[in-house]
């Protein structure tokens, strides 16, 4: 079993939501943080809401110089990282191609900048923030944890061919890198897996129209949204337990995306 005292999480998307729920969470259990994010002005409001051993970066998850100065920024400061929680992401919701109905005509495409600002923030920011972390954890002989995050959406959900694609590619990603630290004879020092939550109470989500927020309650048998909280207690234990690897954990309350069984 690992401890998360002392351990160091670094944390990208970190000024709120799930990743601002983990650095608490990280820092409540005597662990030290860095924090990341492109907007200055939230990561340092992030920071004052934190109580412990946390440093702050910018950090354009999508450039290749940025995450490479995060994972240096990290050993200088905290000599070590343990756990990598590249939760950096966005939405930019919309179909395919939207027809009109009464012509049955398109009217409407997804703009490409739509799909690939989502895909260059949501997966191949992914993608450079665990490639330069986790060659510093090799480097620097760290043991630890890769948690990505993927999401129900993965499974396929209308109106998000760019985010569920990006979510689908964290869901494959767990065996792939796995697989690869197996033949290198790292992958008892590194695990890898992700955590895929339902609908979660973020400050998005909450602010949602009531009779649509109404409607997505409705699908999840418990009966409510999941707390970011409960997602950063389920990252705590997988990173504790080092028999979870190379595999997906859903956090959802049981929702089946519309069907009711």
């Amino acid at each position: 079993m690992l401890n998360i005292k002392d351990s160091v999480a670094v944390i990208t998307g970190g000024s709120g939501g799930i990743g601002l729920a983990l650095a608490k969470y990280w820092l409540s259990k005597g662990g030290k943080v860095v924090l990341a994010d492109i907007m200055e002005d939230a990561l340092s409001k992030a920071k004052d809401e934190c109580s412990g051993d946390v440093a702050i970066i910018k950090c354009d998850v999508t450039s290749e110089d940025d995450c490479s100065k995060l994972a240096d920024f990290a050993i200088e400061k905290f000599g070590k990282i343990n756990l990598i929680a590249p939760f950096a992401g966005i939405i930019k919701d919309g179909l395919l191609l939207a027809t009109d109905k009464e012509t049955g005509k398109v009217k409407k495409k997804m703009a490409l900048a739509d799909f690939t600002k989502v895909v260059d923030i949501n997966l191949t920011g992914v993608f450079l923030t665990v490639r330069e972390c986790a060659e510093r954890m090799i480097n620097n002989n760290c043991k630890g944890l890769i948690c990505l995050i993927s999401s129900t959406g993965s499974l396929g959900t209308a109106g998000q061919i760019n985010y569920s694609s990006t979510k689908a590619a964290m869901s494959v990603m767990p065996k792939v890198i796995t697989g690869e630290f197996m033949r290198r004879g790292l992958a008892d020092k590194i695990r890898c897996v992700a955590v895929a939550p339902g609908y979660v109470a973020t400050p998005m989500v909450t602010g949602m129209n009531q009779k649509a927020l109404d409607k997505i309650v409705s699908d999840v048998p418990i009966g409510r949204l999941i707390e970011p909280d409960e997602i950063a207690s389920l990252v705590g234990d997988i990173f504790k337990n080092e028999a979870l690897a190379g595999e997906v954990f859903f956090i959802h309350g049981g929702l089946r995306l519309g069907s009711k069984g």
